[in-house]
């Protein structure tokens, strides 16, 4: 197979539908689908099986889509190396970071890069945290911005920055009349504390379980043996700190997301709050080209700040 058609293998995979998987490469679905049919033809086998919601491999499929992402990763690192004999004066770097976080921290980053590397073109991928590490094992993306620690990364990963989940809402709300000013001993670096105990009686607004945000506050409320109330429990994560920054309930967020919200009110959860740290890695396991080490070392430096 040539390189487009393994990109065509990887795409089906991928989204779980020839259609969506069309969309993606900008192609008609009746060439996708001719092309899958002339494959199957060619290997002796099927390889997608038809579902109510879309398509799913079987397992000659599966076979078919790990040497894809092999090769695939194998030419990325060839063309790397290619791209390294221009010596930073030209070529590409595909970068993962999640969509929320990319909003608020990625535009200073590629400003800072572009100054530095004025030929250097960066692809951006967006993707949750745990989809990244996912991404950069099987070589589609050269490096990302996820949350420490990794799940399943066990390479060396560079902190680059602490940030701190914590709850935004509007100065209007009932609960403020539970606000704490922090203590000076306090790791945060929002001025105002609550106890969660102390919110438990308001709504929530969550994010959907399978993001980091999700997850994390889900947690939190275990740890502390509470059921939170909440109507909308599988929003977006701008969505769902709008409307907390709108009065419309207590809603889960990062502090790096505090200049989009200028009027609404941050909340550390209890005096210490709760940090995490953010890393930078490479994809492991392959060449990293001189474009991936540069846009690391500049995303290390601006982020750490």
């Amino acid at each position: 197979m040539e390189i487009r058609e393994m990109n065509y293998i990887v795409a089906i995979a991928e989204e779980g539908s020839i259609s969506k998987a069309s969309e993606r490469l900008f192609m008609a679905q009746s060439g996708l689908s001719q092309f899958l049919g002339r494959l199957e033809a060619e290997v002796g086998a099927k390889l997608f099986v038809r579902t109510s919601t879309g398509v799913r491999p079987t397992e000659a499929g599966r076979l078919m889509i790990e040497y894809a992402y092999r090769e695939l990763s194998e030419y990325h690192r060839v063309r790397d190396e290619i791209q390294d004999v221009n010596n930073l004066e030209g070529g590409r770097v595909i970068l993962g970071i999640s969509t929320f976080r990319g909003t608020f921290l990625l535009p200073m980053v590629l400003e800072a890069f572009r100054a530095e590397y004025p030929g250097i073109h960066v692809v951006i991928v967006e993707a949750n945290s745990m989809a990244l590490e996912e991404m950069l094992r099987n070589g589609n993306i050269d490096l990302a911005l996820i949350i420490l620690p990794a799940k399943t990364l066990k390479h060396e990963i560079t902190a680059a920055m602490q940030d701190e989940i914590c709850i935004i809402t509007n100065s209007s709300h009932p609960v403020m009349k539970s606000v704490k000013p922090s203590p000076p001993h306090s790791k945060s670096r929002i001025a105002k504390y609550i106890d969660l105990k102390d919110a438990a009686e308001f709504e929530f607004i969550l994010s959907d379980y399978d993001t980091i945000l999700g997850r994390e506050s889900r947690r939190i409320f275990r740890e502390h043996d509470l059921v939170p109330k909440a109507r909308n429990e599988k929003l977006s994560a701008f969505l769902a700190a709008s409307m907390g920054a709108a009065g419309l309930g207590l809603a889960f967020t990062y502090h790096c997301a505090r200049a989009a919200y200028p009027d609404a009110e941050f909340l550390s959860l209890g005096e210490e709050g709760t940090l995490v740290d953010l890393g930078v890695s490479l994809a492991p396991g392959r060449y990293n080209s001189k474009a991936a080490v540069a846009l690391k070392e500049v995303m290390t430096r601006v982020l750490g700040r």
